[in-house]
């Protein structure tokens, strides 16, 4: 008999062979919570057309603070640009954005660059798993079973990225319940000074063969592993979604 992996089932839940089929994601996105008035950098990101690569890390939101303004992001490069009639026109960038981070705390407030290279890293991170568990360099753990406060029982496998992909921290536990779908993932915020965050996935819908959660909440995770229910830190909700 075949042995099933979590991180078999948990594929396999969101459209399996599917996912080598395709090679974007693109949406529209709404952001809320506390966050982005923390940062300093409240009406740039939160509303706006977004997509992701499934090939290699790269991310483009669109209407980033004006409708002709968009951003480029790649793992070790970021870039505001605006539409001209002859083609883009990069208004700013920054290669090693990762380095400009050094020394952040939660309340240190961001540039826009930085806000670019966040919204990236994590809109991608987000809406190419769990098919970027899969990626070159990527190991992935069992690591155990976990009782929600409401008496769910999910299966948690802990992911550690190479140094080759953004992310909120190189090593993060994700949760998937008795179908295999995602539900949590428990992850720090190295940018931010490492901040303890819980992330809860729900709205999950079937999009041209991929399923994909429409609605994330993001709240801080205490020292017992649990979320606490305020302030909610990021919300983040999608729709019109196009698989391409």
């Amino acid at each position: 008999m075949t042995t099933t992996t979590l991180l078999d089932r948990i594929v396999e839940a969101h459209g399996g062979a599917r996912w080598a089929d395709v090679s974007t994601i693109s949406a529209n996105r709404h952001f809320g919570g506390a966050f982005w008035g923390l940062k300093q950098v409240p009406g740039i990101a939160e509303e706006g057309r977004f997509t992701v690569d499934l090939r290699r890390q790269r991310t483009s939101l669109e209407h980033f603070g004006a409708d002709d303004i968009r951003t480029e992001f790649t793992g070790d490069h970021v870039a505001v640009l605006r539409r001209a009639a002859g083609g883009d026109e990069v208004i700013e960038e920054l290669a090693n954005p990762r380095a400009s981070f050094a020394g952040h705390v939660l309340e240190t407030p961001w540039n826009r660059l930085q806000l670019a290279y966040f919204t990236g890293y994590a809109m991608w991170t987000y809406n190419t798993e769990p098919w970027s568990f899969t990626f070159p360099g990527v190991q992935v753990e069992e690591a155990g079973p976990w009782t929600e406060p409401n008496g769910e029982k999910w299966d948690r496998l802990r992911v550690t990225y190479p140094d080759s992909i953004a992310t909120h921290t190189p090593t993060q536990t994700l949760y998937a319940d008795a179908d295999g779908v995602l539900r949590r993932r428990d992850y720090e915020v190295d940018i931010a000074g490492g901040s303890p965050s819980v992330e809860y996935m729900t709205g999950q819908r079937w999009v041209d063969g991929l399923l994909l959660a429409t609605e994330r909440n993001i709240f801080v995770r205490d020292a017992d592993g649990r979320a606490l229910p305020e302030p909610l830190i990021v919300s983040i909700s999608i729709d019109d979604i196009v698989v391409a």
